[in-house]
């Protein structure tokens, strides 16, 4: 059981983001406040939430935003308002003017605590998301605290590349955020359920995981505990799951899986 001193509550939010950028924040507001009811003090909400249309077209530029735009500053004051640290991806303009950033910011009531611009984009399984993403460059690791809980940042597709949440765990991360659109297809579900699965227990850590809902996602929104085990989720239907994180679990597992300790080898970026 989890020290209720030190535990951190984590709600994953599993909604579909539309075209309607309004709309989007006034459902974020709503699965906010109904999560910080709930006792969550970490609202963690899908890619995309700010806007989001299927197939991706030239609509995603015209409505991206910068980080000083409505929709960071919305989520801050719903922060504020409610004492608690909201993860969620965002549409962020570009460089190119054709081209978006797929962002993830965790916010608090006084600002940003950490940025994250996806690495590894979706040209795989008949899409091209470089199409109209500009990939993020590889730098720091996006980690943050609550509570003494260290947080670290990644988004859907990244989830098939390990080397990127061992890099954020080698910063200290005890739980990875995983805001996704895992899109629906032939064994979507399998693939997402198991490897959310997986970067936990390699990694020997804790998974939040929100995803968008049937019909274009997978849903499955998780928090998965440091042996793979689901200590709260959702299936297909949008939702609210929480569950607690802290750092006493991810200790003792790593007592006795010291797999971390004993690896031989590093990650290097190429």
């Amino acid at each position: 059981m989890s020290n209720p001193s030190t535990a951190v509550p984590v709600a994953v939010c599993q909604f579909a983001p539309t075209a309607s950028r309004e709309e989007n924040r006034e459902r974020i507001a709503r699965l906010t406040a109904d999560a910080a009811a709930r006792g969550a003090r970490l609202v963690v909400l899908p890619e995309y939430s700010s806007f989001f249309v299927d197939p991706l077209d030239e609509r995603l530029a015209a409505n991206a935003e910068s980080l000083d735009g409505e929709f960071v500053t919305t989520l801050e004051a719903l922060a504020a308002e409610y004492g608690v640290v909201i993860v969620a991806g965002l549409a962020e303009r570009a460089t190119e003017g054709d081209r978006v950033r797929n962002t993830v910011v965790a916010v608090r009531g006084d600002g940003i605590l950490a940025t994250y611009r996806k690495q590894h984009l979706y040209d795989a399984f008949g899409q091209t998301e470089s199409s109209w993403v500009e990939p993020g460059e590889i730098g720091e690791p996006a980690v943050f605290e609550v509570a003494g809980v260290r947080f670290g940042l990644m988004t859907c597709y990244d989830l098939r590349f390990p080397e990127l949440s061992r890099t954020l765990v080698d910063a200290g991360a005890d739980v990875l955020v995983v805001p996704a659109e895992w899109v629906r297809g032939p064994l979507k579900e399998h693939h997402w359920t198991t490897l959310l699965a997986a970067r936990a227990i390699e990694n020997t850590v804790f998974v939040a995981a929100a995803d968008h809902p049937a019909p274009i996602g997978v849903g499955h929104s998780q928090i998965v505990d440091p042996q793979g085990v689901v200590r709260a989720g959702l299936g297909a239907d949008e939702g609210i799951a929480v569950a607690a994180v802290d750092r006493e679990t991810v200790e003792r597992v790593r007592e006795t899986n010291p797999s971390l300790r004993v690896r031989r080898y590093a990650v290097v970026p190429r």
